[in-house]
């Protein structure tokens, strides 16, 4: 009986660890790419003009692109929205940016493209969007070597060992008229395999929600940095960009009205004294 007894116990924690092995087995792979949802397969899109005419201050969106594989709960709807408001505040602290709207997730459309943005751009009253995109794989197989993510500027290889937990997120900023890419902020994150397979799920599960912490900061960081870049650009590059101020606006692009009123006055003046000087 003592041995029956112990076979059985044997056989019943072989197959526990079994499960739990075969639960565990492959990747978990999550993400929204914000290529597959302004380019999606047969879809032509139309190429953007060569001028980028933007109105200032502008009307910015802020939105989350819809996934397009898997879902992740560990990374909720409380946690998207609180990254979304983050983003905002980097905007607000602009002053080429008049207001901005954080876009609920349901108005973007799998696959919208441009056309959904349209949509948008009339709805909420907004010129300019950031769209944030979003991408994690935790490899749970030493056997898997790599996986690729597209974006718009190219492919990041992302190699994998065994618990590994890979996040990558970019905000991609668009004007919405001329359909031109502005600039984009990207934030990365890498979390080391750590964990036995008795706490496995939970251990990957708290990874999951670190790695997305982790590059949610950093995007922060670097979209703070391609702000201040890009208001240099509006004033440097006039080939690129026709800034329209709307009413009362004189800054962000453009050298300011009473600087030009006092420039003429001083070129006035200089040149009657240069008069009297010759006379």
């Amino acid at each position: 009986m003592r041995v029956f007894k112990l076979i059985s116990a044997t056989l019943l924690l072989g197959l526990i660890a079994w499960l739990t092995a075969g639960c565990a087995h492959g990747t978990r792979h999550h993400s929204s790419s914000v290529v597959n949802y302004l380019y999606p397969d047969n879809v032509e899109v139309k190429e953007s003009v060569r001028l980028t005419r933007l109105s200032l201050p502008a009307r910015v969106g802020v939105a989350m692109v819809p996934e397009t594989q898997g879902y992740n709960p560990q990374f909720s709807e409380v946690e998207r929205e609180r990254l979304l408001e983050s983003i905002s505040e980097e905007f607000r602290e602009q002053e080429f940016v008049g207001s901005i709207q954080v876009i609920p997730s349901a108005y973007l459309v799998r696959g919208g493209s441009f056309t959904n943005l349209e949509q948008i751009s009339r709805l909420y009253n907004v010129d300019v969007i950031a769209l944030v995109s979003f991408d994690q794989t935790q490899f749970t197989d030493s056997g898997i070597a790599s996986l690729s993510y597209w974006t718009l500027v190219g492919a990041y290889l992302v190699p994998g060992e065994k618990n590994d937990t890979h996040t990558m997120m970019d905000a991609t900023v668009y004007d919405i008229q001329s359909r031109a890419m502005l600039f984009r902020a990207p934030g990365v994150s890498h979390i080391k395999g750590r964990a036995t397979p008795v706490n496995l799920s939970e251990q990957l599960r708290n990874d999951s929600l670190e790695g997305f912490e982790q590059a949610s900061a950093q995007l922060e960081v670097n979209l703070a940095k391609e702000l201040e870049e890009f208001k240099l650009r509006l004033r440097e590059a006039p080939e690129q960009y026709e800034v329209v101020h709307r009413g009362g606006y004189t800054g962000g692009g453009s050298v300011d009205a009473l600087f030009l009123v006092m420039l003429s006055i001083g070129l006035g003046y200089g040149m009657t004294r240069f008069r009297i000087l010759a006379a």
